[in-house]
């Protein structure tokens, strides 16, 4: 590999770590910003930023196809860095999950960074640059907690909230000097604002009907409002793409199985894995207080440092998932990944009190989240042409995006059902982190079952 192509993948893997950063940090700020601001709805501090991405997302796959996919994530990163900035000054709750919202923009390059690495590197290495990129998951979760408990523990949230800004404006500057912009185009040249708006506006009303769920109350008009319309402006999005002039997504290629199976299966797979960091923060860093919170009440540091060997796991597997691609076939990988994650978090559900609970945990799902995560990609790879490529990877990050947020707020409406709320902040009780994991479990035991639906593809190498 060349010190073109290695620059340009740090440049890569630096923008596909900073949504895992931002999440990590924001997880592990929660429980002081939520006895700060003295609030219940906590889940929008991690969730607010799916809100836009998620409407983005649609657009942004487009416009990357049509004009470049450099053009497009430098864009998206831009107005996160505003978004950071914003939630870093805030001093009330309502500006800073508006800040939250802004800085979703930049959930949008991920997929763009895995399409991108396909069109600037050689056929050889693009398996193999896709699993370092998936790696950067465990980077951030080897790394990451320590850094956040630094930040936390010496500079408070506000601390988080900087550095997630900062690393923000380094992305930028690594787009600007390192990326190469790709020369694969689409053909059409005109944007479909009308299936964008269908798509990206009506799974946002969905997410924002989930979100607020648990406050306005399940079965309330102004739920199922927000959730019907928005699954209905998504199922209009279909037939209307079917006689688009430039359709937004083909309809030829969301009805082949092989894609629709790939994006099914990998969304509910690692739509619930990233899900359980939900559970694992809550869980280690609320206070311990007798009949009022069974959280275990550790600093950021302690936990960091007892759930670094699951990132160790993590890394090593998501790395040696581009060589195994290359030899086995990727459904078995991902079965495989979806079967120890599974198995790893009903163990969770009944051991996690004990740091050797936790190392336990580790040596089941790390390697499982490896997989699912690594082997991602690359399934798409093999799924459709390069110049699907953005396209097919804005579609799946989208699916998988609106799922994870659907299985993360279940999660906190499940634990909520056995916790308290005192003094304006919600606590949970050991039978609530017990039915979190399980929720995230039987997810992950859906995504594995899946698998079996998807058909037989080309080798990564010759796709």
């Amino acid at each position: 590999m060349s010190s073109r192509h290695v620059l340009a993948l740090a440049a890569l893997l630096w923008t596909v770590a900073l949504n895992p950063i931002a999440g990590l940090l924001a997880g592990s700020s929660q429980a002081e910003v939520a006895v700060h601001f003295q609030t219940t709805q906590i889940a929008w501090f991690t969730l607010g930023s799916a809100l836009l991405g998620t409407f983005l997302t649609p657009f942004a796959m487009k416009a990357a196809a049509m004009y470049g996919k450099k053009r497009v994530m430098v864009a998206a990163i831009g107005v996160g860095l505003l978004g950071d900035v914003i939630t870093a000054l805030a001093t009330d709750y309502p500006t800073l999950i508006a800040g939250r919202v802004v800085a979703g923009a930049y959930g949008a390059t991920v997929f763009i960074a895995y399409a991108l690495a396909r069109d600037i590197f050689p056929a050889r290495l693009v398996a193999t640059a896709s699993g370092v990129l998936a790696a950067s998951i465990g980077l951030v979760g080897l790394g990451g907690p320590f850094l956040s408990a630094w930040l936390i523990d010496h500079h408070g949230f506000r601390g988080a909230l900087w550095f997630i800004a900062v690393s923000t404006g380094v992305c930028l500057l690594l787009q600007l000097l390192f990326v190469p912009e790709s020369p694969v185009r689409e053909t059409a040249r005109r944007m479909d604002w009308v299936g964008g708006l269908l798509l990206g506006g009506g799974l946002s009303a969905v997410v924002y009907g989930i979100g607020e769920g648990s406050h306005w109350g399940w079965t309330s008009g102004r739920t199922l409002a927000w959730i019907g319309l928005g699954l209905l402006a998504a199922l209009l999005f279909l037939p209307y793409e079917s006689r688009a002039a430039d359709p937004l997504l083909p309809p030829a290629l969301i009805r082949r199985r092989r894609v629709w199976t790939v994006f099914l299966a990998t969304s509910v797979g690692a739509g619930a894995t990233f899900a359980v960091g939900t559970v694992t923060m809550l869980l280690t860093l609320m206070p311990a207080i007798p009949s009022v919170s069974d959280g275990l009440g550790w600093s950021v540091t302690r936990s960091a440092a007892v759930q670094s060997p699951i990132s160790v796991l993590v890394i090593v597997t998501a790395v040696l998932t581009g060589r195994l691609a290359r030899r086995v076939d990727t459904r078995i990988l991902l079965a495989a990944g979806g079967a120890l994650t599974t198995a790893g978090y009903v163990v969770a559900s009944q051991l996690h009190t004990e740091i050797w609970h936790f190392a336990l945990l580790g040596l089941i799902s790390g390697p499982g989240m490896g997989l699912v995560v690594s082997v991602l990609p690359i399934m798409v790879i093999e799924s459709v042409a390069p110049e699907e490529q953005a396209l097919a990877n804005g579609s799946q990050w989208l699916v998988q995006s609106v799922l994870q947020v659907v299985v993360s707020q279940l999660v906190f409406t499940v634990m909520a059902q056995d916790g308290i709320v005192m003094k304006g902040t919600q606590f949970y009780l050991d039978g609530g982190f017990a039915n979190g994991f399980l929720l995230v479990a039987g997810a992950c035991a859906l995504g594995t079952l899946l698998v079996a639906l998807i058909p037989r593809a080309r080798p990564v190498e010759a796709a």
